[in-house]
């Protein structure tokens, strides 16, 4: 008996000591920077593009799709300068066009991926093609299956790609997952960490294979958790405001990228939606970005002052490019002073 009764302590202390290496909860982030005179805006002049868009770093290039484009979705730039060099992607039911436009992947070299959930079809672009030939049309590189798909993924290779996977549960509900997935047989294999806490998960999130990690970010509840590539988990992070009640009255994390060895994530706190002068209900985005290390510890807030739409990070310039609906609508950060 008494052998029993200690065996039951040491299976607890364990799991005790388990659960604190893995459990971070951060009730303090107020090393906060303003950086709103340091963000420098980016003129483009050349082509209309509307404040509903997608910014990916291609190699050289950063791509620009716009989901309210009346005719050409994808517009290309040189990353250096965001000098304009053409628009592909024709809107349309017809051969090489995209019906309904989605997610914008990327080999990070000379492709990049566009999901149309009006023909369930990925397509895939090759850059040099469309800049040598005005009347490029793209390649497809799969079927999707309507009834769980990935709705954004990061490529790593045509067999390994790590995506958030829909499955629609009606009408309109669906559930939320990460996965591995492979492009070319379509083969899903969730990942094996859920938070238990969790009943409606809403979340974005972000991959690095250098560090073997995904960093997950939950857009309704004040929770970041790191899990390695194979789904173990590493870290669950709690912010000041963190509770498990199903809800949207506040949004919390918008979009997260690897940047230089950390992590940023665009953070609001406040509540999701709010009324504007003339009575129309409208999404209140995320003004500030959080700098995580690697491991999910706290290191600074950056107010921005802008209200942020989406961000991708220039790894050659060191720079985060952001899309804004405030005063200007795109701008960069320069980092490399910053952390």
């Amino acid at each position: 008996m008494k052998n029993l009764t200690y065996l039951l302590i040491a299976l607890i202390n364990w799991s005790c000591i388990q659960n604190s290496s893995t459990e971070k909860y951060q009730t303090n982030r107020d090393n906060i920077n303003n950086v709103h005179d340091k963000i420098k805006e980016i003129k483009i002049e050349d082509v209309l593009i509307s404040r509903s868009c997608k910014l990916q770093e291609v190699g050289d290039y950063l791509i620009i799709g716009d989901y309210k484009s009346p005719d050409k979705l994808i517009h290309i730039f040189t990353k250096n300068d965001f000098r304009y060099i053409t628009s592909t992607a024709y809107l349309g039911q017809g051969p090489g066009e995209i019906a309904n436009m989605g997610y914008i992947g990327s080999d990070e070299t000379d492709h990049f991926f566009v999901s149309d959930h009006g023909k369930q079809k990925i397509f895939s672009y090759d850059l040099d093609s469309i800049l040598m030939n005005p009347s490029y049309e793209p390649k497809v590189k799969m079927k999707m299956n309507e009834k769980l798909f990935p709705d954004s993924y990061k490529y790593i290779n045509d067999t390994l790609c790590i995506g958030r996977i829909i499955e629609p549960t009606g009408s309109y509900g669906y559930k939320q997952s990460i996965a591995k997935w492979n492009m070319e047989t379509g083969e899903i294999v969730p990942m094996k960490y859920e938070h238990p806490d969790i009943e409606k998960k809403r979340t974005v999130f972000a991959v690095s294979t250098k560090d073997n990690i995904y960093v997950e970010c939950y857009h309704y509840h004040d929770l970041i958790t790191i899990c390695t590539l194979d789904g173990t988990l590493l870290y669950n992070i709690y912010g000041p405001k963190w509770n498990s009640e199903t809800s949207n009255k506040v949004f919390y994390y918008g979009n997260v990228a690897i940047c230089s060895n950390h992590i940023f994530i665009s953070y609001s706190g406040e509540t999701t939606f709010i009324k504007s002068q003339d009575g129309a209900v409208k999404s209140n985005l995320p003004t500030k970005l959080l700098i995580f290390d690697m491991n999910g510890n706290y290191i600074k807030t950056l107010e921005t002052g802008y209200k942020i739409i989406d961000f991708c990070y220039d790894s050659q310039n060191k720079r985060v490019i952001m899309n804004f609906n405030d005063d200007i609508q795109f701008g960069y950060l320069e980092i490399d002073k910053i952390i």
